[in-house]
C-alpha cells in the first residue's frame, strides 16, 4: 500500500457557487441560492434527511458491531451521504443501480429494509444471497439493485450493457453507476465510458470523489484538472458538484436523469465529497491523512448543512431529531438482535444454488455431504 502524506488540498478546490464550475445549492451555513433550488416537497426533503441521518446512525452501529467482532469486514460510507442519497433520489423504482461497496446509502434510499442489511452482513440464511458475498457486496434482484463486483470498475462495462439493452428494447428506464476516483485508473473505466459515449447509452455515471483511493491522493491518480472533464474525452457531458451538498446533487442527477431517458446519452457527475472515517475496518486513514484534513471536512458534514437548510425553512426542530434519531436507533437496535438469531444457510443451499436443475455430480456430491451429516 502506497503512504502518501496529504495532498487533498492541491486537488480539492474551496466548495461554493464560482469555484471552478462547481454546482453548489446550499451554502454552509444552510442558506440557498434560491435561483438553483429545486423546490422539493417537505415531504420529499424530510423522506431525504430521513435516510441520511438513518445511514449514518447504520454505518456508526456497524463500525461498532465490527469492533466487538460480531460482524466481520465492513465499508463504511460517513461523509458520503449527500452524494449517494441526493443522487438515488432522481431515479424512479424501475431504473437498475450498479452501486460500490460503499453505497449504503444507496441501499437505504432505494427501500432495501434494514433488518436485509444486517441479514447480509451476518451471512446468515435470510441473506438474499445465502452468505455468499463479501460484506457490503448489496445486490438486491426486486429493485434492479445489482450486486456489487469487487474488482474495482468492473461493474461499469456491466452497466453500460445493462443501459444499452434497455436502448435496444426501447423501455423507458435509466440506469445509474457508481464509482469512486481510483475507478477512472481502471482499464473497464474506458471501455465503460467510450461504449456508452459512442453508441448514446441511457446512463449516469456517479463518480463520488472522496480525495482517497485507500491510501493514495486524487493528485496521484490523475493529471487532468478534474475526473468530470474525462466524459468530455469520450463525448459527453461532465459535471463537478459540490458533494456535501444534497440539493446540488439531486439537482445534477435529476437533469442528467432526464437526458437519459429522452435517449440524449450518458452524463458524468464528479461529487467532490470526503471519506471520514477508514477506506474499511481493515485500514488505518491516520497513518496518511492528517488531523487537520479530517476535521476541517468534519466542518463540511452534509447531514449537518442539510439539516440548516431545513431549520431554515421551518422543517426541522429538535423535538423532530429526537423523534427520528429515536426511531433509526430502535429500528438498528431491533434489527440487529433479530438477525443475529437467525441460523446460517444450510450447506445443501451450495448445492442447490449453482443449476435450474441439479446434474448428477451435484447430486451425487450433496448426498455424499447429507450421508456424513447426518
Amino acid at each position: 500500500m502506497v503512504r502518501v502524506k496529504s495532498e487533498i488540498a492541491k486537488t480539492i478546490p474551496v466548495l461554493n457557487s464560482e469555484s471552478n464550475g462547481i454546482l453548489q445549492v446550499i451554502f454552509a451555513d444552510g442558506q440557498p441560492l434560491e435561483s438553483l433550488d429545486p423546490k422539493l416537497s417537505d415531504s420529499k426533503l424530510k423522506q431525504i434527511y430521513h435516510s441520511m441521518t438513518l445511514t449514518r446512525a447504520f454505518d456508526t452501529k456497524c463500525l461498532s458491531l465490527q469492533r466487538q467482532g460480531r460482524i466481520g469486514f465492513y465499508v463504511p460510507c460517513a461523509g458520503q451521504e449527500a452524494a449517494q442519497i441526493g443522487s438515488t433520489c432522481a431515479l424512479q423504482e424501475e431504473d437498475w443501480v450498479l452501486p460500490t461497496y460503499r453505497d449504503t446509502g444507496v441501499a437505504i434510499f432505494r427501500g432495501v429494509p434494514i433488518p436485509l442489511l444486517f441479514a447480509h452482513l451476518l451471512g446468515n440464511s435470510s441473506d438474499e444471497m445465502k452468505g455468499r458475498q463479501m460484506p457490503n457486496h448489496w445486490g438486491y434482484k426486486e429493485i434492479n439493485f445489482v450486486s456489487v463486483a469487487a474488482t474495482i470498475a468492473a461493474h461499469l462495462p456491466v452497466a453500460t450493457g445493462i443501459a444499452m439493452g434497455m436502448k435496444l428494447r426501447k423501455e423507458d428506464k435509466v440506469v445509474m453507476a457508481f464509482h469512486g476516483d481510483g475507478a477512472t485508473s481502471e482499464g473497464d473505466f474506458h471501455a465503460a465510458y467510450n461504449f456508452a459515449g459512442v453508441f448514446k447509452a441511457p446512463i449516469v455515471f456517479i463518480c463520488e470523489n472522496n480525495g482517497w483511493a485507500i491510501s493514495l491522493p486524487s493528485s496521484r491518480q490523475t493529471a487532468s484538472q478534474s475526473f468530470a472533464e474525462k466524459a468530455e474525452a469520450y463525448g459527453f457531458t461532465g459535471l463537478r458538484v459540490d458533494g456535501n451538498d444534497v440539493l446540488a446533487v439531486y439537482k445534477a442527477a435529476r437533469e442528467a436523469v432526464d437526458r437519459a431517458r429522452k435517449g440524449k446519452g450518458p452524463t458524468m457527475i464528479e461529487c467532490i465529497t470526503y471519506r471520514m472515517g477508514p477506506h474499511s475496518t481493515s485500514d488505518d486513514p491516520n497513518r496518511y491523512r492528517t488531523k487537520e484534513e479530517i476535521e476541517e471536512w468534519k466542518r463540511k458534514d452534509p447531514i449537518e448543512r442539510f439539516r440548516s437548510y431545513l431549520e431554515r425553512r421551518d422543517l426541522w426542530t429538535k423535538d423532530y431529531e429526537e423523534s427520528i434519531s429515536k426511531e433509526n436507533d430502535t429500528l438498528i437496535v431491533n434489527a440487529i438482535r433479530e438477525e443475529e438469531q437467525v441460523p446460517r444457510p444450510e450447506i445443501r443451499t451450495m448445492f442447490e444454488d449453482v443449476y435450474a436443475e441439479m446434474p448428477w455430480n451435484l447430486k451425487e456430491q450433496l448426498a455424499e455431504e447429507e450421508e456424513e451429516s447426518s
